[in-house]
């Protein structure tokens, strides 16, 4: 599932690439995608629109139109925004779920092989009620290690657990979450409650600086993300946790453990070095 880093990547493509853009035409051809609207209410909605801006807020991209309503779309698993002049392979093409005509000859696709991602259509009040549920942007200046000390204080489950829960933390995911544990050497099943204040400002730095540093290389590619002009990220080549259990620890050389015990999705850490 794209995170922070990767839905912040498209989103900047985006606003690079179609802010300024009329919305002249919409052709739905997976309807179950869609959430608050149907199609014929998203034709009514957007065509004619310009798009204004296009932002991420946690793992949501959002585009902002002139009417003032906002396209909010969740890429979850094999969701991706992609725009086409005329040259996007039709391997991508065979899988666009929605696709938004803009002028000067472009479209935005919206292309979803399993359609487990969402395209909605929201109003400024129905956008800031939903907004209002999730929790904090952890890149936000405002995210200071006592913000993440109060977060942590207020759980005793798994610290790995409290990292990945929307309500409290947004755009951090399973792999994100496994890599800032093993840089600040946490042990992910510990109790989030049960950290030093020593630990939780280290946390705090190792979490903002791999999210950071992912959105530098545009990303994490394993298998379905691309950004908006259908290109992998390059951050996969830097994880030291995820995807690597079974290898040795770049930090003690121990053999790193892969378990789904914690949450039930792979949590891969070293047993020497993270306590």
């Amino acid at each position: 599932m794209p995170e922070l880093p990767e839905t912040e990547t498209i989103a900047r493509d985006l606003d690079r690439a179609i802010a300024g853009s009329r919305i002249t035409d919409v052709r739905v051809r997976r309807g179950d995608v869609l959430r608050e609207v149907d199609a014929r209410q998203l034709r009514r909605r957007v065509v004619g629109s310009v798009i204004d801006h296009a932002w991420r807020r946690a793992k949501l991209i959002v585009l902002d139109l002139s009417s003032s309503d906002r396209i909010v779309v969740q890429p979850r698993f094999t969701g991706a925004l992609l725009i086409d002049d005329g040259s996007l392979p039709e391997t991508e093409r065979r899988y666009s779920t929605i696709e938004f005509v803009l002028d000067r000859e472009r479209s935005l696709h919206y292309r979803d092989i399993r359609r487990l991602g969402t395209v909605s259509v929201m109003d400024e009040q129905r956008f800031a009620r939903y907004s209002g549920g999730l929790g904090d942007e952890p890149l936000d200046p405002v995210f200071t290690v006592e913000r993440l000390s109060a977060i942590l204080r207020a759980s005793r489950q798994a610290v790995k657990r409290v990292l990945m829960d929307q309500r409290r933390l947004v755009g951090v995911g399973n792999i994100y979450a496994n890599e800032a544990l093993w840089r600040s050497g946490i042990d992910p099943s510990r109790p989030a409650a049960a950290l030093s204040p020593a630990e939780a400002a280290r946390l705090h730095a190792e979490l903002r600086g791999v999210l950071t540093e992912a959105v530098a290389a545009r990303g994490t590619s394993f298998r379905d993300y691309r950004d908006a002009s259908g290109a992998r990220g390059s951050f996969a080549e830097r994880l030291q946790a995820y995807g690597r259990g079974g290898e040795r620890c770049q930090r003690c050389g121990r053999t790193l453990v892969a378990t789904h015990a914690i949450d039930g999705r792979s949590t891969v850490f070293c047993w020497q070095c993270q306590r």
